[in-house]
């Protein structure tokens, strides 16, 4: 109770100017000996309180020690405070929900609703893997983990973590592989058994994870696509391709036209998952492509 009083104070002080002791008396319903003690208390943990003389007198805290609210406009904190609240959810950042508390003291609409919502977090144990793998981050640590390659093989990894990604709804690591002696990047999904050793490493890893996903193999990809959907998926279509042209017909059918390169494995998979709904009109070789793995997929029902 006294700790969740302290920190109600220390808000209540970085709020406002000059709060007086029987104003803090009244608002927590302690004496006002308790709340000098309270102040000598939260002065003790390195938050330079001021005490103020006269009529109007009270306590406050220095104004170097607040941030600056000319810095940042409302809609600017709400949008930080919305960000950096996801974030401390889910790596249980501290030091995130210091600065939350400190952006909220400059907030001039506070207890507002905000108008942003970012919920970062997914299922538990894929949160659990979010916070070891920045704990080795931060302490430099060796992670290792088997990893599912796009071959379908199951391999071991020593990696030194550079950096967690988020990408559209996906997080991926970024690190230095030595298994591979070069940087790669692993999504998150296709790891398991993973450990953080203990072991550290010494190397400086200079390189912006900006451009991880830059270049790449872009032997198997086509720049051109129109695919023909019926009626009954529309809702899933603008799922999956939102960002690419679309026709919608009067039967209430619907033509997708993909105008930009695409990996045509993730293309195939994504069409197979629509079943006869989805018919591809060109190129003839993604026609081609999708009628030999129909095939292959018949093949194993042969006997049925």
């Amino acid at each position: 109770m006294k700790l969740e009083r302290l920190l109600s104070i220390t808000y209540r002080l970085l709020n406002n100017e000059v709060v007086s002791a029987s104003e803090l008396a009244d608002t927590f319903g302690v004496s006002q000996r308790t709340i000098y003690r309270d102040i000598e208390a939260i002065g003790a943990a390195g938050i330079p309180v001021v005490s103020y003389q006269g009529v109007n007198g009270g306590y406050g805290i220095m104004k170097e020690y607040k941030m600056d609210k000319s810095l940042l406009g409302p809609d600017d904190i709400a949008s930080l405070i919305t960000l950096l609240d996801s974030t401390a959810t889910v790596f249980q950042d501290e030091r995130a929900q210091q600065t939350i508390h400190r952006l909220k003291s400059v907030q001039s609409r506070p207890g507002t609703t905000p108008s942003l919502t970012v919920d970062l977090g997914s299922w538990r144990t894929y949160n659990e893997i979010l916070r070891e793998l920045r704990t080795a981050i931060n302490s430099c640590r060796l992670v290792s983990f088997h990893y599912m390659n796009a071959k379908d093989e199951r391999l071991n990894r020593i990696v030194e973590p550079v950096s967690l990604v988020l990408k559209y709804d996906t997080w991926y690591l970024y690190g230095y592989c030595r298994s591979r002696s070069d940087y790669r990047v692993f999504k998150l999904t296709r790891m398991t058994e993973l450990t953080a050793l203990p072991v550290s490493f010494e190397r400086h890893h200079d390189i912006q994870a900006d451009d991880l996903f830059s270049g790449g193999n872009t032997q198997d990809q086509i720049e051109h696509a129109v695919i023909h959907f019926k009626a009954g998926p529309l809702a899933r279509v603008l799922d999956e391709f939102y960002a690419d042209e679309k026709q919608f017909h009067d039967d209430g059918t619907l033509t997708l036209t993909i105008v930009k390169a695409i990996d045509v494995d993730w293309l195939v998979e994504k069409l197979l998952g629509f079943g006869e709904e989805a018919v591809v009109l060109e190129p003839l070789s993604l026609r081609r492509r999708m009628k030999s793995k129909i095939e292959k997929m018949l093949a194993g029902y042969e006997e049925v």
